[in-house]
């Protein structure tokens, strides 16, 4: 593989987790991403600002938004067939109460800081009105937006994210490779006690001839030191340093949002079987689901257009895999989720943020020493 290779690097070069040359299961897509999913976009606003003591309202920012759209803009409006999961609810994610009820969603997907939840999905509803105002005309709006705590950094009380910032998100979504580490929704995001944030990943699932793709995204905000582990190996106890460093102390308020996207033909029935082996992959990098992370998962389809448009009068089809054939998808989930997750964590470098609080990045020398 050359050096520019995204599965190797990200598009400003930083280091993903392949670059070790870490032993991993399955096949990933041509980016390794969830954008290898056909018409699957990623966009970011990155909030960096200020050093020094918290001043509610001024900062230090340490923030920002991710958009993620599961149709091209001009087919937004279009339902995806989907299923959510939450292994731990202590977090937010909305626009689940219509998924159990109609195995659907449709319009943008953000994803933020806790305080900024209601911004962005806001936000995506007023940036729906100008782009795509059909979408609204008759109808109602309920964008799924979802969150993990980013306060330990950032003046999270001071609403940093802005109704522009998720408009700028949502216009700069592109399909490709994608950045990786402290940006977007992720910039102030710390899992195992080391900085963590935005990351993905992508396998190809043969079925009958064909291939599908399997997409995933998180935003890593999990994890104690002494549970990290890293392809079955427990390296928590190995890595006690560089460690984290408190100028305030530390809210123990752990999160991950996990959201899965595929082309393969399933029924919502099947998204959230989907999202429900989510936590498999979050446990395979020691993340246990304790009682202060919002763990919560999202899984859609872009198969079925017309089925899930559902048009009044007549009988909608939809293809789907059947169950008995699922369990190769649900290793693609627990892979993707795994490797998302190394990657959110190995494309990163030191953060300090208010009150002189320091995140060390996880060493890329010891990756070396210890997996290269």
């Amino acid at each position: 593989m050359s050096t520019n290779d995204p599965h190797l690097r990200t598009p400003l070069g930083k280091p993903r987790l392949r670059s070790f040359n870490i032993a991993l299961d399955g096949t990933p897509g041509r980016f390794n991403s969830i954008t290898d999913v056909p018409g699957v976009t990623v966009g970011y606003t990155t909030l960096i600002a200020g050093d020094g003591p918290l001043q509610v309202g001024t900062g230090p920012v340490r923030t920002g938004v991710t958009a993620i759209l599961p149709r091209p803009v001009d087919e937004l409006a279009t339902p995806v067939f989907a299923g959510v999961f939450s292994q731990n609810g202590n977090g937010e994610l909305t626009g689940t109460h219509i998924i159990e009820e109609t195995g659907a969603f449709n319009l943008p997907i953000t994803i933020t800081n806790t305080h900024s939840c209601g911004v962005t999905r806001d936000g995506t509803l007023r940036w729906m009105s100008q782009v795509l105002p059909a979408a609204l005309d008759s109808g109602w709006g309920l964008p799924v937006a979802a969150e993990t705590y980013d306060g330990f950094l950032n003046d999270i009380n001071g609403h940093h994210v802005s109704f522009d910032h998720v408009a700028s998100a949502l216009d700069g979504a592109t399909g490709g490779a994608i950045e990786e580490g402290s940006v977007g929704g992720g910039t102030g995001m710390i899992s195992f006690g080391f900085k963590a944030g935005s990351g993905t990943a992508s396998r190809i699932v043969e079925w009958q001839d064909r291939s599908y793709t399997l997409g995933v995204f998180v935003q890593a905000n999990f994890g104690r030191r002494h549970n990290f582990t890293i392809r079955g190996r427990r390296v928590g106890s190995e890595l006690t340093e560089p460690a984290v460093r408190e100028g305030a102390p530390r809210a123990e308020k752990g999160s991950i949002i996990a959201v899965l996207a595929t082309d393969a033909p399933f029924l919502p029935h099947q998204m959230k079987r989907l999202a429900r082996r989510v936590p498999l992959g979050i446990a395979m990098t020691g993340g246990y689901g304790y009682h202060s992370s919002g763990d919560i998962f999202l899984a859609f389809s872009i198969a079925n257009p017309e089925a899930t448009l559902g048009a009044s009068g007549r009988i909608a089809r939809a293809d789907f895999i059947p169950d008995v054939d699922i369990d190769p998808f649900f290793d693609a989930v627990m892979q993707g989720v795994e490797e998302a997750i190394l990657n959110a964590l190995v494309a990163n470098e030191d953060m300090t943020g208010r009150d002189g609080n320091f995140v060390p990045a996880l060493p890329r020398e010891w990756l070396k020493e210890n997996f290269g």
